[in-house]
């Protein structure tokens, strides 16, 4: 007992200074003004970005629904093929995510601008140039592409599991495609829906670079608003800290949600 105590040290130290510290710190610039004095102000100055808060997390949940949707079948697809092509077919969906995160998002903006790939594509059959960037689609679209992986893998880690055999009984007694999915594939594949969500949303709903580089300016999200109050002119780190508790309560009660949800999922099945 004594030894794996001494085990745990290392990873207790390093949890203490790279987690609780840093919670202490985000918590006490929340709760003081610039005297160090204790304040509830900052927290209610977060009514001024209510708006960019809400926006947030709209823009998370549809990229999230959107991902779910996209997911699903190409996890299905992946878990389907033998044991070779779902190694090549993993090692395809990772590949983009090797590349520096700035860049894939550049890479959007070539592809999205007026003068750019997509345009010049449809213009050579007449069309365009549409309006395909600085605008709350392409941030949405910039959200899917990035985090589209996080949910594909866990959906591929339970797919996995399920039996083909139990598919082949559905369709033997007389389940149709639709049916299929949503009495037998959904429900057993809702442990790995739960962990899916919650890597999408969490990313999303505090991006702050594809918001930026793709909604040009005029779709801020909270991610933004935070970090401007730690750089440039509006330097604020105690609003900026109210802000980021504030974003942190709302993702640890999504998080908790989801899990209880897929906990009980898993236990029915």
């Amino acid at each position: 007992m004594k030894a794996s105590r001494a085990l745990a040290i290392p990873y207790v130290v390093w949890v203490l200074i790279f987690t609780v510290v840093p919670l202490g710190l985000v918590v006490w610039f929340a709760m003081t003004d610039t005297d160090g004095k204790l304040t509830l102000d900052n927290i209610f100055a977060m009514s001024e970005y209510m708006s960019v808060l809400f926006r947030s997390i709209l823009f998370a949940i549809v990229a999230t629904i959107i991902c779910l949707i996209l997911a699903f079948p190409a996890a299905y697809i992946i878990s389907r093929a033998n044991k070779i092509n779902q190694s090549t077919l993993i090692v395809l969906l990772m590949v983009p995510m090797w590349i520096n995160f700035l860049l894939r998002t550049y890479a959007w903006m070539t592809l999205l601008e007026p003068n750019g790939l997509i345009n010049k594509l449809f213009g050579i059959f007449g069309l365009g140039p549409y309006p395909l960037i600085n605008n709350s689609g392409a941030v949405i679209l910039g959200m899917v592409y990035n985090y589209l992986p996080f949910m594909i893998l866990p959906l591929y880690s339970v797919m996995v599991k399920i039996d083909q055999s139990v598919v082949e009984a559905a369709q033997d007694l007389g389940s149709n495609k639709v049916r299929l999915v949503t009495k037998i594939l959904l429900p057993l594949s809702m442990p790995g829906i739960s962990t899916g969500i919650i890597a999408v949303f969490v990313p999303s709903v505090s991006t702050f670079i594809i918001s930026r580089m793709l909604g040009g300016g005029t779709n801020d999200l909270i991610g933004d608003i935070i970090e401007m109050q730690f750089s440039g002119n509006s330097y604020n780190p105690h609003l900026g800290s109210a802000m980021a508790l504030v974003l942190m309560i709302i993702v640890m009660f999504m998080m908790s949600l989801f899990n209880q949800f897929g906990s009980e999922e898993e236990v029915i099945l």
